[in-house]
C-alpha cells in the first residue's frame, strides 16, 4: 500500500500514484509499459493476474524495474505531513526524509515499559505516564527491600515478604549444599576408582617382579650347580693327569 494522498501538501502528479491502490507510490516499481506501482501492490496483484492492471499488457515479476530517476526525484521532493499529525505533530517534510523523522518523532506511539501495562502513548509524554502508571514499581518505603507495584501497595506485607525471601534463600542454600555434596561425592568416587585401579596395577607389577626374581634365582642356582660340576670335572682331570705323569715317570725309570 502507498502513502495516503491526503497527507501530502499541494498537487501530486498523476504519474506518481500507484495504478492499483491509487495512493502515492511507496517503494515503487515500473512495468515495461511504464505504469508504476507500489512494490507490495504489484507483487500481490501478480499472484492472481499476469497482466498490467492499467493496459492489460503481459507483466512478469522479472520484468519489473526501478522507477525512472527523474520520477524518483519528483517523488522524493513531495512534501507531506507526519503520520503522527493526529497526535499533535505539525512536521511537514519531504518524502525522502519522512521515514527518518517518523522513527524519531516525539509524537510516535510507544508502549509503556512497565510489565503488565498495555498503554501506548506519545514518546514525549512517556515520562509523565511512567510517573503515575499503576504498574510502576518501587522499593518498599518501610525498608524491607521488596520491589512492589503501585497496584499492590495495599496488599504488601513486609513480614510476609521477608519470610518468603528467607524461605527462598533457605531453599537456594539447601540446593547449593546438595549440589556441593553431590559434586564432592562424585569426586571422591572418581578418586576411589582411580586408587583402586592404581592399586591393581601396582599389584600386577609386584607379581611380575616376583616372577622375574624367581626366574633369576632359578637361573643363579642352575649356574652355581653347573659351576660345581665343572670344578669337579676339572679336579678329576687334574688327578688323571697326575696319575698319567707318575705312570710315565715309572716307565722311563724301567727303561
Amino acid at each position: 500500500m502507498g502513502y495516503d494522498i491526503e497527507r501530502f501538501v499541494g498537487y501530486v502528479n498523476e504519474g506518481l500514484l500507484c495504478s492499483i491502490c491509487r495512493d502515492v507510490l511507496e517503494d515503487p516499481l515500473q512495468a515495461p509499459c511504464e505504469h508504476a506501482f507500489c512494490t507490495a501492490c504489484i507483487h500481490a496483484w501478480l499472484v492472481h493476474c499476469s497482466s498490467c492492471p492499467e493496459d492489460r499488457q503481459m507483466v512478469d515479476v522479472s520484468l519489473l524495474r526501478p522507477l525512472y530517476r527523474y520520477m524518483k526525484n519528483d517523488l522524493n521532493r513531495l512534501q507531506l505531513h507526519c503520520k503522527n499529525r493526529e497526535y499533535g505533530c505539525v512536521m511537514i517534510c519531504s518524502l525522502e526524509s519522512i521515514d527518518k523523522h517518523e522513527r524519531e518523532c516525539e509524537y510516535s506511539q510507544v508502549p509503556c515499559s512497565n510489565a503488565g501495562c498495555t498503554v501506548r502513548i506519545e514518546r514525549c509524554n512517556l515520562d509523565s505516564h511512567l510517573a503515575v502508571c499503576e504498574y510502576r514499581s518501587h522499593e518498599c518505603p518501610n525498608g524491607c527491600g521488596s520491589i512492589i507495584l503501585s497496584a499492590e501497595d495495599t496488599q504488601h506485607n513486609c513480614v510476609a515478604e521477608l519470610r518468603t525471601e528467607i524461605e527462598l534463600l533457605r531453599s537456594e542454600m539447601i540446593c547449593r549444599v546438595e549440589e556441593a555434596k553431590h559434586e564432592m561425592e562424585s569426586r571422591l568416587d572418581s578418586q576411589r576408582r582411580h586408587m583402586v585401579q592404581k592399586e591393581s596395577i601396582l599389584r600386577n607389577e609386584i607379581e611380575e617382579l616376583k616372577n622375574q626374581m624367581s626366574r633369576i634365582m632359578s637361573d643363579v642356582h642352575s649356574l652355581m650347580a653347573a659351576e660345581r660340576q665343572h670344578r669337579q670335572e676339572l679336579e678329576q682331570a687334574d688327578l688323571e693327569k697326575q696319575e698319567l705323569a707318575e705312570l710315565l715317570m715309572g716307565l722311563q725309570k724301567d727303561c
